[in-house]
């Protein structure tokens, strides 16, 4: 078996999960199930960023430890993402002795090497960013940017890393891999910057001002800057397994440039490893234009939706609605068009009127087909058709447009329905309409079971219950299940399910 290694960033604790965590967790686990479907020997890591001035603050603000802040806090992100099915291998904490260890080994494999030295800064520092400014950050009127919150002047010794040392190689690389960013167009982005001189990265922070941090193993009276702590979490984690380098580090935009696509395959580098083979870049999730966050209170509630629609349709929401890479609009609106429009009016139409008929016509169990006219050819046809386009849309990232052709193919089957109309053929004593009967039973179930493994990366609980209520157990192999056949010859069905009742109320965004 192939082995992949696939990664999320490390959420950072500092406040409580939203949609943005939950769309990059959704999105990885859906690349995750795939490849696991596809035959690879997958390993998944999530986790949580534990660490920073942020943290110590918030934590000072409720009056309780830091570790007893993010024990708290990592609980929720954890919480939610098992409520989300998402499939991770492991969940990294930074504050676990196993990454420390790591994190404190190649500092001073650096400093060894003499790849960190100590000097003097004079200049500017973000507490929200938690990171030290230059002048070409100001904005053209000479204030900063929102984003960085309360800049401060600063002057203090600290350690830098030889970032700049390494600019060439980086421009070489990143120039020369073009599979190393997804999608493509951000290699750009990344080169733009490097256009720019580097300035050497400060690794640390004094204990006068920071002492929630992985201590310096050189000098115990500074702790690792918290960027340098986190990204170590892919390699930490997988220190005695042989996996790295990682096949995918799964990233938002707005960490890609510098600290993914920059600090980190420059530290790597200088630490003679390998860097990621690629990083996947995803896009915000906006609401009236602007990216939902924390800090601008335009967070909306995974819970909210969970609770009212369930995981899979939010799982399938947020797959079906956002191109990887691009952003996209978050409206409640639209979460119900495509709940109510493709789940509940399609896909539950099919189930339903599924079970309904073979219930109601063959005593709920499914016969063979028996006769292969047109209408049932037409959706064979179909079927090959899809499968042999999404499964490359899957490898290429583009599960929006997979799972919009393998909606077309339900689509098409309730149309099939409409076409032989079993419930006319029902009243029929005529043995040629009691076969195209039994052909039409057999054939909505077996497109029912086609479509739903399909999208089973997407929606696996609900993948799940229609073969339990189809009568029927999937096999080994995934591959082999998008073959069309008569495997639910003889089949007992369940006489209804319900999987997406009509809402009660609109969501709310909380």
């Amino acid at each position: 078996m192939k082995s992949f290694y696939i990664t999320t960033a490390i959420d950072y604790v500092n406040g409580a999960p939203h949609l943005g965590h939950a769309y990059e967790k959704v999105l990885t686990d859906v690349i995750a199930r795939f490849r696991r479907q596809m035959g690879d020997h997958v390993y998944f890591l999530t986790g949580s960023d534990e660490h920073g001035q942020k943290v110590q603050a918030s934590a000072r603000k409720e009056g309780i430890l830091p570790q007893a802040y993010v024990d708290k806090t990592a609980a929720e992100f954890r919480s939610l993402y098992d409520r989300l099915n998402i499939s991770y291998d492991d969940f990294i904490r930074t504050t676990e002795p196993r990454h420390k260890r790591v994190v404190r080994e190649i500092l001073q494999k650096l400093f060894d090497q003499g790849e960190i030295y100590q000097a003097e800064y004079r200049g500017f520092y973000s507490t929200r960013q938690e990171q030290f400014l230059q002048e070409k950050d100001r904005l053209p009127g000479g204030g900063w940017s929102e984003i960085y919150g309360e800049v401060s002047e600063i002057v203090e010794k600290n350690y830098f890393f030889r970032l700049r040392k390494y600019q060439d190689w980086l421009i070489e690389y990143v120039g020369s891999h073009d599979d190393f960013i997804f999608p493509r167009y951000r290699q750009k982005q990344v080169l733009e910057f490097l256009k720019e001189p580097l300035n050497d990265l400060c690794i640390s922070r004094p204990k006068e001002r920071l002492e929630w941090g992985i201590s310096l193993p050189f000098d115990d009276t500074y702790v690792t800057y918290v960027w340098f702590d986190a990204l170590l979490n892919y390699v930490s984690a997988v220190a005695d397994k042989g996996l790295w380098p990682a096949d995918f580090n799964v990233i938002g935009k707005d960490i890609l440039v510098p600290p993914h696509a920059v600090y980190w395959p420059i530290m790597l580098h200088a630490c003679g490893l390998p860097p990621p083979k690629a990083l996947l870049v995803h896009g915000w999730w906006l609401q009236s234009g602007a990216k939902m966050s924390k800090s601008t209170g335009e967070a909306v509630s995974p819970l909210a939706l969970l609770d009212q629609f369930g995981v899979d349709a939010f799982r399938y929401f947020l797959i079906r609605e956002m191109n990887v890479g691009q952003d996209s609009e978050f409206t409640v609106e639209q979460f119900l068009v495509r709940y109510n429009s493709e789940l509940a009016n399609n896909l539950g139409n099919l189930v339903n009127r599924t079970l309904n008929m073979t219930t109601r016509f063959s005593g709920g169990v499914l016969p063979s087909a028996e006769v292969v006219d047109m209408p049932e050819r037409e959706l064979h046809e179909l079927w090959l058709k899809t499968r042999d386009e999404v499964l490359p849309l899957c490898e290429g990232f583009q599960f929006h447009t997979a799972l919009e052709k393998g909606m077309a193919f339900v689509t098409a089957t309730n149309a099939y329905i409409e076409k032989r109309a079993p419930w006319k053929l029902g009243k029929s004593t005529e043995a040629t309409d009691q076969a195209l009967l039994r052909t039409s039973l057999a054939t909505m179930a077996e497109s029912l079971r086609l479509a739903v493994a399909l999208m089973a990366h997407v929606t696996p609980a609900t993948t799940a219950k229609i073969n339990e209520v189809l009568g029927y157990k999937s096999g080994p192999a995934w591959r082999d299940e998008l073959n069309w056949g008569n495997r639910l010859d003889g089949a007992q069905v369940a006489p209804a399910l319900v999987l997406f009742p009509r809402p009660e109320r609109p969501a709310k965004p909380v």
